[in-house]
């Protein structure tokens, strides 16, 4: 039973933290401070690179998978925690140094398991009530224990075949609970020593925790998938009816929760465009009469929701790169008239710039921005995470 679960875990678990790295290099960590709240990260950001703007999809793709099937593996994390609860508790803790050593591992991997999958769960329900940044911690946590999780699976994946093998699964989901019986006393202590007559199968353990991991599903993936599947994510923080019009689509932060007035995004608000060429002060007017052009993108946020693709218009970054005097950026800082936050100010890189659906979005759906969509004007880039699409931008500096 145990093996089962483990194995089931052992994929999802990996997939897990792969999607993970992905979801972090999204963020263009490697460009700088800026963009990056895991200081001195040092080796574990050894696989970063420039983050893909095609497809535009792929954001959603893999954050929506990284927050779906990690409220999907919850029953069966919980039902794995369960079938090994003697040996969590066994005493003498350590025996010999080897034992001492497995125990660490088992400390780390228990503690590490719980610490992730419950901060994961808090960020995407929006309940911030961590001692710190959540990105640094599941950052961190999540290395920790996936060192945890790799000499666990060194140390188990022989004796996790051999129990595999041990049965047929057919039969075990052709056997009652009438028929089922206790495992045979084993040397590791995992077998209770008087077991008491089964009140339930195998296959009923393994199906109740499947309909667990089902529900879970049936009630999450819609916030990823969109459309009509929408309305089945109950789960979901954001409201899932957001109103009609063409701004009737999901907000992550309205503008009144981050403090961003009237008066900053009145008609005196003014765009600041820096670069060799010199500082530029543009009006909303201004900008309106320069080329716009149009892009079909979602928002994909990292808490697992995303909106379906909407109708942005509105100048290219490439063509601003091209007023600031460098055409070929490398970078742009982008700035909010937003005070403050986390990510007030990010940095995109060369690519993003000179995507042609990158854009400094003015409309969208064939109207202005609402002032919680980011009006007057913000950024919409493809396969950006949706914290790094600005929004209540102030200020352009392109850089080399």
């Amino acid at each position: 039973m145990t093996s089962v679960l483990g194995l089931v875990l052992l994929v999802g678990i990996t997939v897990l933290f792969v999607t993970g790295l992905l979801s972090y290099a999204a963020y263009n960590p490697g460009l700088g401070a800026v963009n990056d709240q895991t200081p001195d990260k040092g080796i574990l950001g050894f696989y970063l690179f420039t983050w893909p703007t095609h497809p535009y999809w792929l954001y959603r793709l893999t954050q929506g998978v990284h927050v779906t099937l990690g409220v999907v593996l919850v029953p069966v994390v919980l039902a794995k925690l369960w079938s090994v609860v003697p040996k969590l508790f066994e005493w003498p803790p350590a025996r010999s140094p080897a034992h001492a050593l497995e125990r660490l591992t088992l400390l780390l991997l228990v503690g590490g398991v719980v610490f992730e999958f419950a901060t994961g769960i808090l960020n995407i329900q929006l309940h911030y009530v961590f001692p710190g940044s959540f990105y640094t911690l599941h950052f961190y946590g999540a290395w920790v224990f996936i060192a945890a999780f790799v000499v666990h699976v060194a140390l188990r994946l022989g004796r996790m075949w051999r129990a595999l093998r041990s049965r047929r699964p057919g039969e075990v989901l052709r056997t009652d609970t009438a028929r089922t019986e206790p495992e045979q006393p084993d040397s590791e202590g995992l077998v209770a020593l008087s077991p008491r007559p089964a009140t339930t199968s195998r296959r009923g353990a393994l199906a109740l925790t499947g309909a667990g991991s089902l529900a879970l599903l049936a009630v999450t993936a819609g916030q990823s998938i969109g459309g009509g599947w929408r309305r089945t994510a109950l789960l979901a923080p954001h409201n899932r009816d957001p109103g009609s019009g063409p701004n009737g689509f999901q907000v992550n932060k309205t503008a009144a929760s981050v403090g961003v007035t009237a008066a900053d995004i009145g008609p005196d608000w003014r765009l600041t465009l820096q670069g060799p060429a010199g500082t530029r002060v543009l009006s909303r007017g201004q900008l309106l009469q320069l080329p716009q052009y149009t892009a079909a993108l979602p928002i994909a946020c990292v808490e697992g929701w995303s909106t379906d693709d909407q109708h942005w218009s509105g100048l290219r970054l490439a063509h601003l790169a091209d007023l600031a005097g460098l055409p070929h950026a490398g970078s742009v800082l982008v700035e909010s008239v937003q005070r403050g936050g986390p990510f007030s100010t990010v940095l995109l890189a060369g690519n993003q710039i000179r995507n042609p659906l990158s854009l400094l979005a003015l409309h969208v759906n064939g109207a202005d921005l609402s002032a919680d969509h980011g009006y007057p004007a913000r950024i919409i880039v493809p396969a950006n995470p949706g914290v790094n699409n600005t929004k209540w931008v102030g200020s352009l500096t392109f850089r080399t």
